[in-house]
């Protein structure tokens, strides 16, 4: 029984992660912290929810609204498309494990707006990249401790990396020859992918800033709500939850990791570190919620549509028939 399931036949970094998350749900199940758990839960009325789940599917809007600018083209007016791929992807990266559900992203743009596989790879690594950049850069402004000099510093650094990055890709070719080798070939196009996506990172970086920004704050103040603590105490731990995405182990979708970094990001709040978890996994349980439900929403449209639209079409045909 327990042959199918050890670090021989199982991917070493599934295999940590699912150790981690059993860990974290086996911590809870001690001393019956389960109870507190749902004391937590109980702080959330549904007006906050409510609230919570506007908020966080208007960062679904603007995640939609930088894809479709940035494939303007291809998706010639269709924005409902763009929301639909961010939808389907956000809900896969929540809870496929080792964020296994990036895939999805390329995969879905080739399916639906016929963008080649390079670009839509490329596109992915940009916005994660400015993903990375506005919460370190956040992360640095609002942590606490920092002196004046060591954040301007901070910011400057990656504001400095960011700009160096697209010019980098715009000017660096990878030489070719008529015997160049296939990676070759496909590492050109990614290239030239990546300098085409940094066309449009002026807008792209406001899409990212006002998502991040909308983001965190609903978090945070649903952490606030949870813990009946002030926004700025609990600020640091959504910050936390989201940087603990960054470290290349991650618990079974995110449980575990997710809390953790929440939780030891407000210690120096004077949070008390179970506290800090049984409130994140709380508020993790409301974001997995409110992807979950956003792409399922998303699927039973589309599924409804085409059953309205084949259904036009049969009467359609009918009534040309007896015509």
């Amino acid at each position: 029984m327990f042959e199918l399931f050890n670090a021989k036949t199982v991917p070493p970094k599934l295999f940590l992660a699912t150790m981690l998350s059993l860990a974290f749900f086996a911590w809870l199940m001690l001393d019956a912290r389960w109870s507190g758990l749902f004391v937590a839960a109980g702080q959330l009325t549904p007006t906050v929810i409510g609230m919570a789940l506007l908020g966080l599917f208007s960062t679904y809007l603007l995640r939609a609204l930088r894809v479709f600018y940035e494939f303007r083209d291809a998706a010639r007016g269709r924005f409902a498309t763009c929301l639909r791929i961010v939808l389907f992807h956000n809900a896969l990266v929540n809870v496929v494990p080792m964020r296994g559900g990036e895939l999805a992203f390329p995969l879905l743009l080739r399916r639906s707006l016929g963008i080649s596989t390079e670009k839509a790879v490329v596109s992915l690594l940009w916005l994660r990249l400015q993903d990375a950049f506005i919460l370190l850069g956040l992360a640095i402004l609002v942590w606490p401790g920092l002196q004046v000099w060591a954040r301007l510093i901070g910011v400057m650094g990656l504001v400095l990396l960011a700009l160096a990055l697209p010019m980098l890709a715009s000017r660096l070719g990878v030489r070719s020859t008529n015997k160049s080798s296939g990676w070759r070939s496909r590492l050109e196009k990614m290239r030239v992918a990546l300098a085409e996506s940094a066309r449009h990172a002026r807008i792209g970086w406001l899409w990212t800033l006002a998502n991040w920004s909308i983001k965190l704050t609903v978090q945070a103040w649903l952490l606030a709500q949870i813990l009946s603590a002030p926004l700025a105490t609990v600020a640091a731990g959504a910050l936390g939850a989201e940087l603990a995405a960054i470290f290349p182990i991650q618990g079974v979708a995110g449980f575990g990791s997710y809390e953790a970094g929440a939780a030891a990001a407000m210690l120096g709040q004077g949070i008390i570190f179970s506290d800090g978890l049984q409130a994140a996994l709380v508020l993790h349980l409301c974001i997995l919620a409110s992807a979950l439900a956003s792409a399922l929403s998303a699927a039973t449209l589309v599924w409804l549509i085409s059953i309205f639209a084949r259904d036009s079409g049969q009467q359609t045909a009918t009534a040309n028939s007896k015509d």
